[in-house]
Protein backbone atom coordinates (compact mmCIF):
# COMPACT_ATOMS: atom_id res chain seq x y z
CA UNK A 1 0.00 0.00 0.00
CA UNK A 2 1.74 3.31 -1.01
CA UNK A 3 1.31 5.83 1.72
CA UNK A 4 3.22 8.90 0.35
CA UNK A 5 1.55 11.89 -0.72
CA UNK A 6 2.33 12.05 -4.93
CA UNK A 7 5.70 13.73 -5.68
CA UNK A 8 3.29 16.43 -7.78
CA UNK A 9 1.39 17.42 -5.32
CA UNK A 10 3.95 20.24 -5.33
CA UNK A 11 4.12 20.81 -8.75
CA UNK A 12 3.54 24.50 -10.01
CA UNK A 13 2.74 23.60 -13.85
CA UNK A 14 1.59 20.08 -15.31
CA UNK A 15 4.36 21.24 -17.74
CA UNK A 16 6.71 20.40 -14.63
CA UNK A 17 5.35 17.04 -13.84
CA UNK A 18 7.74 13.85 -14.01
CA UNK A 19 6.72 11.41 -16.08
CA UNK A 20 8.17 7.41 -17.21
CA UNK A 21 6.78 5.91 -19.44
CA UNK A 22 7.39 2.09 -19.77
CA UNK A 23 7.52 -0.20 -23.52
CA UNK A 24 9.72 -0.14 -26.61
CA UNK A 25 9.23 0.18 -29.94
CA UNK A 26 7.03 2.16 -32.12
CA UNK A 27 4.45 2.29 -29.15
CA UNK A 28 6.80 3.76 -26.82
CA UNK A 29 8.08 6.29 -29.51
CA UNK A 30 4.64 7.54 -30.06
CA UNK A 31 4.30 8.18 -26.11
CA UNK A 32 7.33 9.73 -26.38
CA UNK A 33 6.58 12.39 -28.72
CA UNK A 34 3.21 13.34 -27.41
CA UNK A 35 4.35 13.31 -23.49
CA UNK A 36 7.50 16.11 -24.73
CA UNK A 37 4.50 18.25 -26.09
CA UNK A 38 3.37 18.08 -22.14
CA UNK A 39 6.51 18.02 -20.04
CA UNK A 40 9.78 18.91 -19.93
CA UNK A 41 10.91 16.00 -17.65
CA UNK A 42 10.11 12.61 -19.17
CA UNK A 43 12.26 9.59 -18.94
CA UNK A 44 12.19 6.50 -21.10
CA UNK A 45 12.26 3.15 -19.01
CA UNK A 46 13.11 0.57 -22.62
CA UNK A 47 12.75 -3.26 -22.77
CA UNK A 48 15.74 -5.22 -23.99
CA UNK A 49 14.51 -8.42 -24.97
CA UNK A 50 14.58 -7.86 -28.86
CA UNK A 51 16.85 -10.32 -30.88
CA UNK A 52 16.06 -10.28 -34.45
CA UNK A 53 17.47 -7.35 -37.12
CA UNK A 54 20.70 -5.46 -36.17
CA UNK A 55 19.84 -5.36 -32.73
CA UNK A 56 19.72 -9.52 -32.12
CA UNK A 57 23.37 -9.51 -34.13
CA UNK A 58 24.92 -7.28 -32.20
CA UNK A 59 23.75 -8.86 -29.02
CA UNK A 60 24.35 -12.25 -30.18
CA UNK A 61 28.32 -11.16 -31.16
CA UNK A 62 28.72 -8.80 -28.63
CA UNK A 63 26.63 -9.67 -25.11
CA UNK A 64 25.31 -6.56 -25.04
CA UNK A 65 21.50 -5.28 -24.51
CA UNK A 66 20.33 -4.65 -27.59
CA UNK A 67 20.46 -1.49 -28.70
CA UNK A 68 17.30 -0.83 -30.91
CA UNK A 69 14.18 0.25 -28.76
CA UNK A 70 16.76 2.41 -27.21
CA UNK A 71 17.56 4.13 -30.24
CA UNK A 72 14.20 4.75 -31.03
CA UNK A 73 13.37 6.06 -27.73
CA UNK A 74 16.60 8.60 -28.00
CA UNK A 75 14.76 8.98 -31.91
CA UNK A 76 11.81 10.38 -30.50
CA UNK A 77 13.07 12.89 -27.78
CA UNK A 78 15.46 14.88 -29.96
CA UNK A 79 15.38 18.44 -29.81
CA UNK A 80 12.82 20.02 -31.99
CA UNK A 81 15.96 22.14 -34.05
CA UNK A 82 17.76 21.04 -37.42
CA UNK A 83 21.10 19.86 -34.94
CA UNK A 84 18.30 17.24 -33.10
CA UNK A 85 16.75 16.32 -36.44
CA UNK A 86 19.55 15.80 -37.72
CA UNK A 87 20.68 13.80 -35.20
CA UNK A 88 18.25 12.29 -35.09
CA UNK A 89 17.88 11.09 -38.38
CA UNK A 90 22.21 9.76 -37.88
CA UNK A 91 20.93 7.62 -35.06
CA UNK A 92 17.95 6.01 -37.29
CA UNK A 93 19.64 5.81 -40.21
CA UNK A 94 20.31 1.87 -41.72
CA UNK A 95 22.79 0.20 -44.08
CA UNK A 96 22.05 -1.12 -47.01
CA UNK A 97 24.54 -3.65 -48.54
CA UNK A 98 26.15 -6.68 -49.32
CA UNK A 99 28.10 -7.23 -46.75
CA UNK A 100 28.27 -7.23 -43.28
CA UNK A 101 27.20 -3.63 -42.55
CA UNK A 102 23.56 -4.75 -44.08
CA UNK A 103 20.60 -4.05 -41.73
CA UNK A 104 22.57 -2.21 -39.39
CA UNK A 105 21.62 1.30 -38.15
CA UNK A 106 24.71 3.72 -37.61
CA UNK A 107 22.56 4.44 -33.61
CA UNK A 108 22.77 0.92 -32.64
CA UNK A 109 26.89 0.89 -33.55
CA UNK A 110 27.12 4.40 -32.14
CA UNK A 111 25.66 3.04 -29.27
CA UNK A 112 27.01 -0.42 -28.58
CA UNK A 113 30.71 1.71 -29.22
CA UNK A 114 29.91 4.12 -26.54
CA UNK A 115 29.16 0.97 -24.13
CA UNK A 116 32.47 -0.39 -24.89
CA UNK A 117 34.61 2.76 -24.16
CA UNK A 118 32.67 4.17 -21.57
CA UNK A 119 31.41 0.66 -19.56
CA UNK A 120 28.22 1.76 -18.17
CA UNK A 121 24.96 1.30 -20.40
CA UNK A 122 23.28 4.43 -18.98
CA UNK A 123 26.05 6.90 -18.96
CA UNK A 124 26.41 5.87 -23.22
CA UNK A 125 22.82 6.45 -23.53
CA UNK A 126 23.02 9.68 -21.08
CA UNK A 127 26.14 11.34 -23.89
CA UNK A 128 23.56 10.70 -26.62
CA UNK A 129 21.20 11.92 -25.08
CA UNK A 130 22.98 15.50 -24.92
CA UNK A 131 24.13 15.11 -28.86
CA UNK A 132 20.62 14.82 -29.48
CA UNK A 133 19.61 17.48 -27.42
CA UNK A 134 17.09 14.95 -25.89
CA UNK A 135 14.34 16.53 -24.28
CA UNK A 136 14.17 13.46 -21.93
CA UNK A 137 16.42 10.36 -20.62
CA UNK A 138 16.62 6.87 -21.67
CA UNK A 139 17.09 3.77 -19.58
CA UNK A 140 17.15 0.22 -20.18
CA UNK A 141 14.46 -1.69 -17.99
CA UNK A 142 17.18 -4.80 -16.93
CA UNK A 143 20.69 -4.75 -16.60
CA UNK A 144 21.37 -7.56 -18.56
CA UNK A 145 19.69 -9.03 -22.25
CA UNK A 146 16.48 -10.61 -21.95
CA UNK A 147 14.86 -13.15 -23.13
CA UNK A 148 11.37 -13.71 -23.88
CA UNK A 149 9.13 -17.01 -23.44
CA UNK A 150 5.35 -17.24 -24.64
CA UNK A 151 2.87 -20.43 -24.34
CA UNK A 152 1.18 -19.69 -27.53
CA UNK A 153 -2.25 -21.84 -28.16
CA UNK A 154 -1.79 -22.81 -31.52
CA UNK A 155 -5.44 -22.68 -34.22
CA UNK A 156 -5.37 -25.93 -34.87
CA UNK A 157 -3.37 -27.26 -31.80
CA UNK A 158 -4.44 -29.25 -28.86
CA UNK A 159 -5.80 -26.95 -26.17
CA UNK A 160 -4.09 -29.13 -23.31
CA UNK A 161 -0.58 -28.81 -24.51
CA UNK A 162 0.41 -25.19 -25.41
CA UNK A 163 3.72 -24.50 -27.63
CA UNK A 164 6.44 -22.59 -26.26
CA UNK A 165 7.65 -20.16 -28.85
CA UNK A 166 11.05 -18.47 -27.94
CA UNK A 167 12.77 -15.46 -28.12
CA UNK A 168 10.72 -11.97 -29.12
CA UNK A 169 11.33 -11.70 -32.65
CA UNK A 170 9.52 -14.91 -32.60
CA UNK A 171 6.66 -14.33 -30.11
CA UNK A 172 5.97 -11.12 -31.94
CA UNK A 173 4.96 -12.45 -35.76
CA UNK A 174 3.25 -15.71 -33.71
CA UNK A 175 0.16 -17.38 -35.60
CA UNK A 176 -1.37 -18.45 -32.28
CA UNK A 177 -2.46 -16.74 -29.16
CA UNK A 178 -0.34 -15.96 -26.68
CA UNK A 179 -1.72 -17.31 -23.03
CA UNK A 180 1.07 -16.64 -20.61
CA UNK A 181 4.48 -15.11 -21.04
CA UNK A 182 7.99 -15.18 -19.22
CA UNK A 183 11.07 -13.96 -19.38
CA UNK A 184 14.83 -15.47 -19.31
CA UNK A 185 16.54 -15.35 -16.98
CA UNK A 186 13.43 -15.65 -14.49
CA UNK A 187 14.32 -13.03 -12.26
CA UNK A 188 16.81 -10.65 -13.79
CA UNK A 189 18.48 -7.51 -12.01
CA UNK A 190 16.07 -4.40 -12.93
CA UNK A 191 18.31 -0.80 -14.15
CA UNK A 192 18.74 1.03 -11.01
CA UNK A 193 18.26 4.46 -12.79
CA UNK A 194 14.76 2.79 -14.19
CA UNK A 195 13.58 1.94 -10.67
CA UNK A 196 14.83 5.43 -9.22
CA UNK A 197 13.01 6.95 -12.01
CA UNK A 198 9.76 5.13 -11.06
CA UNK A 199 9.60 5.83 -7.80
CA UNK A 200 10.33 9.62 -8.19
CA UNK A 201 7.64 10.03 -10.90
CA UNK A 202 4.51 11.98 -10.50
CA UNK A 203 3.18 9.83 -13.50
CA UNK A 204 3.97 6.90 -14.89
CA UNK A 205 2.97 5.86 -18.40
CA UNK A 206 2.20 1.94 -19.71
CA UNK A 207 1.43 1.14 -23.36
CA UNK A 208 0.66 1.21 -25.72
CA UNK A 209 2.79 -1.05 -27.81
CA UNK A 210 3.07 -4.82 -28.96
CA UNK A 211 1.23 -6.06 -25.40
CA UNK A 212 3.37 -9.25 -24.60
CA UNK A 213 6.99 -8.10 -26.08
CA UNK A 214 6.67 -4.38 -25.26
CA UNK A 215 4.38 -3.50 -22.22
CA UNK A 216 4.22 -7.03 -20.26
CA UNK A 217 7.94 -7.80 -19.66
CA UNK A 218 8.25 -4.60 -17.27
CA UNK A 219 5.77 -6.03 -15.06
CA UNK A 220 7.99 -9.47 -14.68
CA UNK A 221 11.18 -7.82 -13.67
CA UNK A 222 11.06 -8.23 -9.87
CA UNK A 223 12.97 -4.34 -9.79
CA UNK A 224 10.28 -2.86 -11.95
CA UNK A 225 6.93 -4.38 -10.27
CA UNK A 226 8.01 -3.55 -7.09
CA UNK A 227 8.76 0.19 -7.65
CA UNK A 228 5.20 0.24 -9.69
CA UNK A 229 3.31 -1.14 -6.82
CA UNK A 230 5.39 1.44 -4.18
CA UNK A 231 5.72 4.61 -6.18
CA UNK A 232 3.33 7.12 -5.15
CA UNK A 233 3.09 7.99 -9.09
CA UNK A 234 0.03 7.77 -11.08
CA UNK A 235 0.00 5.32 -13.50
CA UNK A 236 -1.93 5.21 -16.35
CA UNK A 237 -2.56 2.77 -19.56
CA UNK A 238 -2.93 3.69 -23.05
CA UNK A 239 -4.46 0.97 -25.04
CA UNK A 240 -3.70 -0.23 -28.38
CA UNK A 241 -5.66 1.16 -31.48
CA UNK A 242 -5.79 -2.46 -32.69
CA UNK A 243 -4.74 -5.79 -31.61
CA UNK A 244 -1.75 -7.34 -32.99
CA UNK A 245 -1.92 -10.42 -35.76
CA UNK A 246 -0.92 -13.50 -33.72
CA UNK A 247 0.33 -11.76 -30.36
CA UNK A 248 -3.40 -10.65 -29.34
CA UNK A 249 -5.42 -12.03 -32.26
CA UNK A 250 -9.19 -11.88 -30.72
CA UNK A 251 -8.47 -9.60 -28.10
CA UNK A 252 -10.83 -7.12 -27.24
CA UNK A 253 -9.90 -4.19 -25.12
CA UNK A 254 -11.09 -5.22 -22.19
CA UNK A 255 -9.23 -8.52 -22.59
CA UNK A 256 -6.06 -5.95 -21.71
CA UNK A 257 -6.96 -5.02 -18.33
CA UNK A 258 -7.75 -8.46 -18.00
CA UNK A 259 -4.29 -9.67 -19.02
CA UNK A 260 -2.59 -7.02 -16.62
CA UNK A 261 -4.78 -8.37 -13.63
CA UNK A 262 -3.06 -12.05 -14.43
CA UNK A 263 0.06 -10.12 -14.24
CA UNK A 264 -0.32 -7.70 -11.64
CA UNK A 265 -3.34 -8.46 -9.67
CA UNK A 266 -2.78 -5.83 -6.84
CA UNK A 267 -1.63 -2.75 -9.55
CA UNK A 268 -3.85 -0.10 -9.03
CA UNK A 269 -4.20 1.78 -13.04
CA UNK A 270 -5.29 5.16 -12.11
CA UNK A 271 -6.44 6.15 -15.63
CA UNK A 272 -6.68 4.16 -19.25
CA UNK A 273 -6.50 6.16 -22.06
CA UNK A 274 -8.99 4.46 -25.14
CA UNK A 275 -9.80 5.48 -28.56
CA UNK A 276 -13.53 5.24 -28.93
CA UNK A 277 -12.92 3.59 -32.42
CA UNK A 278 -10.53 0.55 -30.85
CA UNK A 279 -13.81 -0.27 -28.11
CA UNK A 280 -15.78 -2.89 -28.97
CA UNK A 281 -17.97 -3.40 -26.12
CA UNK A 282 -17.61 0.23 -23.73
CA UNK A 283 -19.52 -1.54 -21.03
CA UNK A 284 -16.94 -4.65 -20.73
CA UNK A 285 -14.42 -1.88 -20.99
CA UNK A 286 -15.87 -0.06 -17.92
CA UNK A 287 -15.99 -2.85 -15.92
CA UNK A 288 -12.22 -4.34 -16.79
CA UNK A 289 -11.66 -0.42 -15.68
CA UNK A 290 -13.11 -0.58 -12.39
CA UNK A 291 -11.10 -3.96 -11.44
CA UNK A 292 -7.96 -2.33 -11.50
CA UNK A 293 -9.46 0.44 -9.80
CA UNK A 294 -9.23 3.41 -12.29
CA UNK A 295 -11.08 5.79 -14.37
CA UNK A 296 -11.67 5.51 -18.10
CA UNK A 297 -10.85 8.31 -20.77
CA UNK A 298 -12.49 8.12 -24.04
CA UNK A 299 -10.49 10.09 -26.66
CA UNK A 300 -9.66 10.49 -30.02
CA UNK A 301 -6.08 9.86 -30.56
CA UNK A 302 -5.68 7.60 -33.78
CA UNK A 303 -4.03 9.30 -36.96
CA UNK A 304 -7.97 8.92 -38.51
CA UNK A 305 -6.19 8.01 -42.07
CA UNK A 306 -7.43 4.30 -41.06
CA UNK A 307 -4.43 2.71 -40.01
CA UNK A 308 -3.91 1.90 -36.27
CA UNK A 309 -1.32 4.66 -35.53
CA UNK A 310 -1.36 7.44 -32.75
CA UNK A 311 -1.76 10.99 -33.56
CA UNK A 312 0.92 12.73 -31.52
CA UNK A 313 -0.98 16.14 -30.29
CA UNK A 314 -3.97 13.99 -29.79
CA UNK A 315 -2.44 11.66 -27.19
CA UNK A 316 -0.53 14.50 -26.35
CA UNK A 317 -3.82 16.25 -25.61
CA UNK A 318 -5.37 13.11 -23.99
CA UNK A 319 -2.30 12.72 -21.71
CA UNK A 320 -2.83 16.46 -20.62
CA UNK A 321 -6.43 15.88 -20.12
CA UNK A 322 -5.49 12.66 -17.73
CA UNK A 323 -2.92 14.55 -15.69
CA UNK A 324 -5.52 18.04 -15.38
CA UNK A 325 -8.11 15.83 -14.02
CA UNK A 326 -5.92 14.63 -11.05
CA UNK A 327 -4.58 18.06 -10.23
CA UNK A 328 -8.04 18.97 -9.05
CA UNK A 329 -8.59 16.13 -6.65
CA UNK A 330 -5.18 14.96 -5.46
CA UNK A 331 -6.59 15.00 -1.55
CA UNK A 332 -9.21 12.41 -2.13
CA UNK A 333 -7.38 9.53 -1.79
CA UNK A 334 -3.76 8.42 -0.11
CA UNK A 335 -1.89 5.63 -2.16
Amino acid sequence: MRATAPAWLGAARPDALRVVALGGGHGLAATLGALRHVTRDVTAVVTVADDGGSSGRLRQELGVLPPGDLRMALAALCDESDWGHTWADVLQHRFSSDGPLDGHSVGNLLIVALWELLGDPVAGLDLIGQLLGSRGRVVPMAAVPLGIEAEVQLPNGPTDQPTVVRGQSRVAVTSGRVTKVRLTPEEPPACEEAVTSIMGADWVILGPGSWYTSVMPHLLVPGIARALHETSARIALTLNLSTQAGETDGFSAADHLRSLREYAPDLRVDVVIADPGAVEDLDDLSAAVSTVGGAMLLRQVSAGDGTPRHDTLRLAAAYRDAFDRFLSDVGERSR
